[in-house]
């Protein structure tokens, strides 16, 4: 399968006919980015990771566009979504889908959490992690890391400590609509130059490239 990256913590994964959609936010570009989506996963319910609006009016064009999202998300989009929680297993748009974590990572005690849902995507022996907001460690190997490289909720240490956790042999910068051009290299540098010493490689995409699982 071909992971293409679509701003900020919104992916594609296509296969043949097959596409599946993650986390359609605000700071990506959610219309063009569910144009012959067959599936939607939604991680949690910030704005940055689900643009509501853009969602419904893609529903409402596609009566086949299916969205899987933490239970507070899907009561949004009525019979259209499916509420999925840790621990569940399913597929969407022909890949088998493992779902993990529960939480938001944590900013601060005076910021309410929110339910989180990290996807483990995956077609054959190849895999994909996406972890949304959270730092929640999936059971099976993973063969691409989507790792989480700015926000309000994490540092560099808490990255690094996620993906030597994760230990896929590769990763990809995502979350990172915050990072300047330079803040995303001097990233790569430093986490990705300690990363290294693990055996996990760490990249960056820029919008709408793509990079085979």
């Amino acid at each position: 399968m071909r992971l293409t990256k679509l701003g900020h913590a919104c992916v594609r994964l296509t296969d043949a006919d097959r596409t599946l959609l993650v986390d359609p936010g605000s700071f990506s570009e959610p219309a063009a980015a569910l144009e012959g989506a067959q599936a939607v996963l939604i991680t949690h319910e910030h704005a940055d990771h689900v643009d509501a609006g853009t969602l419904r009016a893609a529903l409402a064009a596609d009566s086949a566009l299916h969205v899987w999202a933490p239970a507070a998300v899907a009561a949004d989009y009525g019979d259209r979504a499916t509420a999925v929680g840790p621990g569940e297993t399913f597929e969407a748009a022909g890949f088998t889908v493992g779902t993990y974590g529960g939480q938001h990572a944590l900013i601060h005690t005076a910021v309410p959490l929110c339910a989180n849902v990290g996807y483990r995507v995956s077609d054959g022996a190849a895999s994909m992690y996406h972890p949304g907001d959270s730092f929640a460690v999936p059971t099976d190997p993973v063969s691409l890391l989507l790792l989480p490289t700015s926000g309000p909720w994490l540092s560099a240490g808490a990255a690094i400590d996620f993906a030597t956790a994760v230990r896929a042999p590769r990763a990809v910068q995502v979350h990172d609509a915050l990072l300047s051009d330079l803040g995303t290299m001097a990233t790569e540098r430093i986490v990705g130059g300690v990363l290294g010493t693990y055996g996990v490689g760490l990249s960056h995409l820029g919008l709408g490239e793509d990079v085979e699982v």
